[in-house]
C-alpha cells in the first residue's frame, strides 16, 4: 500500500457519521436491539429457567442441605437402585395417564362427532356441561368426585383415579376434537355417501383420519394434564395406589429431598428428548 492510500483511508476513517436516511435507520436498528420487550422477554425466561438450573446444579450435590460440598452421583444412585416405592408410584402414574387419555379421547371423540353431526334437543345443553370441568376449580371436583365414590361405597385405588382422570381429560379432547370439526368440509361425507359408503365406513375412513390432528392433539394434552395432576387425585386415591405427584408431595413435605432433584433431572431430560424424537417423527411422516 503506498502513501496515497494511507493518507485516504485515514481521512475517510475521521469523517463523521453518515446522516440523514440511513443513520435514522441505523440508529432504530441499534435501539431495536436493546428493546424494552427483548429485555423483558430476557427476564422472563430467566426467571422461568434459573430454578431449573438450580435444581439441576443441587442434583449432584454431595450433602442434602443448600450447602454445596460437592460433586456427588449419591442421590442418583438412591434414585435407581434404592427407591422402590417411587418407581411404582411413577408406573401408576404412566398407567394412568394413557389409560385415562385412550379412554377420553376415544368417549370424547365419538361426543364430538355425534354433537357436531346430529340435532337433538339438549345438544347446547351437552355442549354446555361438557366444558364444565374445565371451569370448575379442581377442588371441587376432587370433593365431588370423592363424595360420589363414597356414596356408591367404592373402593378408593387406582380404579377411582381412572375414572376420576377420564372425567376432567374429557372435555379437552372434546374440545379440540370439535375445533377440528368446525373446519371441516361436510361435501367429503356426501361424496362418500354418492360412492356407497355406508356411516360406519364414513366414519372410521373419512371423518377420523381428517379429525386425527384434533385427536392426537386431545390425546397428549389428556396425557400431560394427567400426568402432572396433584388435587383431584388427592381426593380420589387410595391405600397403595400413589402416584407421582402424590408420593413427591409426601417426600417433600418437611423438606425438598435431593432424590426428588435427580427425578426431576432424569423427567425434564426424558421430556426434552421424547419431544426431539417426536419431532422428527412427525417430519418424517409429513415428508411421506
Amino acid at each position: 500500500m503506498n502513501f496515497r492510500n494511507i493518507v485516504r483511508n485515514i481521512v475517510t476513517s475521521l469523517k463523521p457519521p453518515p446522516s440523514g436516511e440511513a443513520a435514522r435507520h441505523a440508529r432504530r436498528a441499534y435501539r431495536r436491539h436493546f428493546s424494552f420487550s427483548q429485555t423483558l422477554f430476557i427476564a422472563t425466561m430467566v426467571f422461568l429457567f434459573l430454578p431449573l438450573f438450580v435444581l439441576i446444579l443441587y442434583s449432584f450435590n454431595g450433602s442434602k442441605g443448600m450447602s454445596w460440598t460437592g460433586f456427588s452421583f449419591v442421590w442418583y444412585e438412591q434414585l435407581f437402585f434404592r427407591s422402590r416405592d417411587l418407581w411404582r408410584a411413577f408406573w401408576h402414574s404412566i398407567f394412568i395417564a394413557f389409560g385415562s387419555a385412550a379412554s377420553a379421547t376415544l368417549i370424547g371423540t365419538l361426543g364430538a362427532i355425534g354433537v357436531n353431526w346430529y340435532r337433538f334437543k339438549l345438544r347446547n345443553y351437552v355442549q354446555v356441561i361438557s366444558f364444565l370441568p374445565m371451569i370448575l376449580p379442581e377442588i371441587i371436583i376432587g370433593v365431588s368426585l370423592s363424595i360420589f365414590f363414597a356414596g356408591i361405597q367404592m373402593q378408593l385405588g387406582l380404579a377411582t383415579i381412572l375414572i376420576a382422570h377420564i372425567s376432567f381429560n374429557l372435555p379437552f379432547v372434546f374440545l379440540m376434537v370439535m375445533a377440528r370439526l368446525d373446519e371441516f368440509d361436510f361435501s367429503i361425507i356426501e361424496a362418500a355417501h354418492d360412492l356407497g359408503a355406508n356411516e360406519v365406513q364414513t366414519l372410521l375412513k373419512v371423518t377420523i383420519p381428517v379429525c386425527m390432528p384434533g385427536i392426537v392433539s386431545g390425546f397428549l394434552t389428556a396425557v400431560t394434564i394427567s400426568l402432572e395432576d396433584f388435587v383431584i387425585t388427592y381426593f380420589v386415591t387410595g391405600p397403595g395406589s400413589s402416584t407421582l405427584p402424590i408420593y413427591i408431595y409426601s417426600a417433600i413435605r418437611f423438606g425438598v429431598s435431593p432424590v426428588i432433584n435427580a427425578l426431576s433431572v432424569v423427567m425434564i431430560f426424558g421430556t426434552v428428548l421424547l419431544t426431539f424424537l417426536l419431532r422428527n417423527f412427525l417430519k418424517y411422516i409429513a415428508a411421506k
